[in-house]
């Protein structure tokens, strides 16, 4: 959206890097003439009405995307074409491969605390290292990013969506380390409107990825503490106070409810793709 300042030379850059089966650019509701210039630099553009969100960009991108493989780019320039053919390179023994930032390439302090906390938490629910789980860049087989495309978001967390059900669903994923530039223009995110939104996709990866894995913790956690606190007092005072109770009902249902969400988690990834 709004990218006509950067969006020529990434197609041109593209262009001039490799023989692309195709290079579709998706208009996602612009203002200004990213469309045009993108279409005269030689690329297939796809455009929105209205703005309708990154993720829903990526949706149509896919569905309009004719190869065995999608690399997807950000419009902005931030990406270096010589690491998108480094990301395609990789593509067919891994079915996913992400474009690993460093950490110091990464925009503002704000936006790379709450990375390493996405990442660190993606590693916790996936139980391997994720150094970089926002990352757009990123390349993947076709027909796998379709199985998932009605799990993916209209707004910013579709790289984390795609990112664990590849993991969840034991396909093939990759990293490789890139440098990113800096971008051309604003960033669409901003902090203070998109904080809940981060907050959501926290409550998203956990509850839609392995959700066992943070019930069973605060479960067990809840269980401890009722239990010592029952029995501390049962010694002291020959009695069970009602806060020991509450705690150990407390870890039943949590334990329950994470129990039931992990049952629904793997069915959305156990079925057989339509």
């Amino acid at each position: 959206m709004n990218e006509a300042d950067s969006i020529a030379d990434v197609v041109s850059e593209l262009r001039r890097t490799a023989p692309w089966r195709e290079i579709i650019v998706v208009d996602d509701g612009s203002a200004d003439d990213t469309a045009a210039r993108a279409r005269d630099a030689g690329a297939c553009v796809i455009r929105h009405p209205y703005n309708k969100g990154n993720g829903a960009a990526v949706k149509s991108g896919i569905r309009k995307a004719s190869g065995e493989y999608i690399l997807i780019i950000d419009a902005d320039g931030q990406h270096p074409p010589e690491d998108a053919q480094r990301i395609a390179a990789r593509l067919g023994e891994f079915d996913l491969v992400i474009g690993a930032r460093a950490a110091t390439t990464q925009a503002t302090t704000a936006r790379r605390a709450g990375n390493a906390l996405l990442n660190d938490l993606a590693s916790y629910l996936t139980s391997r290292p994720i150094p970089d789980l926002t990352s757009g860049f990123r390349g993947a087989r076709t027909e796998c990013l379709r199985e998932f495309i009605h799990l993916l978001p209209n707004g910013f967390s579709t790289p984390t969506t795609t990112t664990l059900a590849f993991i969840k669903a034991g396909y093939n994923v990759a990293f490789e380390p890139i440098q990113a530039r800096p971008r051309s223009g604003h960033s669409k995110i901003r902090f203070a409107q998109d904080g809940t939104r981060f907050l959501l996709i926290l409550l998203k990866i956990v509850t839609l990825f392995s959700p066992l894995r943070i019930f069973l913790p605060l479960s067990a956690l809840s269980f401890a503490i009722g239990s010592i606190y029952g029995v501390g007092n049962m010694i002291v005072t020959g009695k069970i106070p009602n806060g020991s109770v509450i705690l150990i009902l407390f870890a039943v249902i949590v334990f329950l409810v994470g129990l039931v969400s992990e049952q629904i988690a793997s069915l959305r990834f156990d079925a057989p793709p339509k």
